[in-house]
C-alpha cells in the first residue's frame, strides 16, 4: 500500500474493503488510539480493522495514515 492511499478512501467500508484486499488488517497501527464509540465506549485500536467491543461497531484505518486520528472511519456495525 503506497502513501496517501487514505485519500482516495472516502469512508469506512472502502477503507475496510482495501485494506482487506492487500491482507493487511491484521497490522498494528503506528499509534494505538483511544476510540470513543458510538455507543459510550472506550477502547485501544489496537489493529487497522476493529470492532468496538460492546457494539461491533467497525472503525478502520490504513496502515499508510494508522498514525492521524482523523483517518479512522466508521465502516458500520460488524462490517469487518
Amino acid at each position: 500500500m503506497s502513501c496517501g492511499c487514505s485519500s482516495k478512501l472516502k469512508d469506512g467500508k472502502a477503507i475496510v474493503d482495501h485494506v482487506k484486499s492487500k491482507g493487511k488488517d491484521s497490522i498494528v497501527p503506528a499509534v494505538a488510539h483511544e476510540i470513543n464509540c458510538e455507543c459510550g465506549e472506550t477502547f485501544t485500536l489496537e489493529r487497522v480493522i476493529m470492532n468496538c467491543p460492546n457494539c461491533e461497531m467497525t472503525y478502520a484505518v490504513t496502515p499508510c495514515s494508522s498514525d492521524d486520528r482523523n483517518k479512522i472511519k466508521l465502516a458500520g456495525i460488524n462490517y469487518a
